[in-house]
């Protein structure tokens, strides 16, 4: 099942995630090479967090986005996940 996050990033979000970036990457790179992060991004001006998850259940997503470090340094200040359905 396919599953959309949606969010925001804290004020001074391209300062405040340097020491984390890498780490974020990586975790990111290791969801995608397993087929469970499809695609995660900043929209322009980095103020909003767009992704899109494939995994079994909404709370698998929500635990691996908690677990993220840009959530646990406050990089990223509020997130929801919903469940999509792809029509195209």
């Amino acid at each position: 099942m396919r599953f959309v996050l949606w969010g925001t990033y804290c004020d001074n979000a391209l300062e405040r995630r340097t020491p984390y970036r890498e780490e974020h990457k990586a975790g990111l790179q290791k969801l995608k090479d397993a087929g469970t992060l499809i695609t995660l991004g900043p929209t322009e001006g980095s103020t909003h967090v767009f992704g899109i998850y494939e995994a079994d259940s909404l709370d698998q997503v929500e635990t691996l986005v908690k677990g993220d470090i840009y959530w646990r340094q406050g990089i990223w200040t509020e997130v929801k996940v919903y469940p999509w359905i792809q029509a195209f």
